[in-house]
């Protein structure tokens, strides 16, 4: 499959999705998310439990910041895109969005670490996921 630099996933507004205001709870916008960047990496070839039980490794993160900009409703149809800015053997920063027709509502910038799946220590990427990764950067940032 071959994917874009900026990668997107659709995601559609259900009543589980929202607040007692009809809008979306602030929290859900990291669970679609999560979601894209799993696409994302599956897209690629690289399914979270074929990393975990194969090199037995697993991205998690290790920090976000949110910008919430405008909220989205119910039934509304959504992107939610994936774009790594930066790629190091041992962590990536990955900026994130949830569109309505082209329009950010939400941003957010992700930092992961590659960490071993039974220790969690941080552990570097084996060459062939790290070269995969690294032809997708978009911000080559000094090391």
């Amino acid at each position: 499959m071959s994917i874009e630099a900026r990668f997107s996933w659709p995601t559609r507004i259900y009543w589980e999705d929202t607040d007692a205001g009809g809008v979306v709870y602030h929290a859900r916008y990291v669970a679609f998310m999560e979601r894209a960047r799993t696409e994302w990496m599956r897209a690629m070839g690289y399914g979270q439990e074929a990393m975990r039980s194969g090199d037995g490794q697993v991205f998690v993160v290790r920090a976000m910041t949110l910008d919430f900009l405008k909220p989205a409703r119910l039934d509304d149809a959504l992107q939610t895109t994936v774009e790594l800015q930066r790629c190091r053997r041992a962590s990536l920063v990955i900026g994130q969005a949830v569109l309505r027709d082209g329009q950010p509502l939400v941003t957010a910038q992700v930092r992961l670490a590659a960490v071993g799946a039974r220790d969690f220590r941080p552990q570097a990427m084996d060459d062939t996921l790290y070269a995969t990764l690294k032809q997708f950067e978009t911000q080559h940032a000094q090391d």
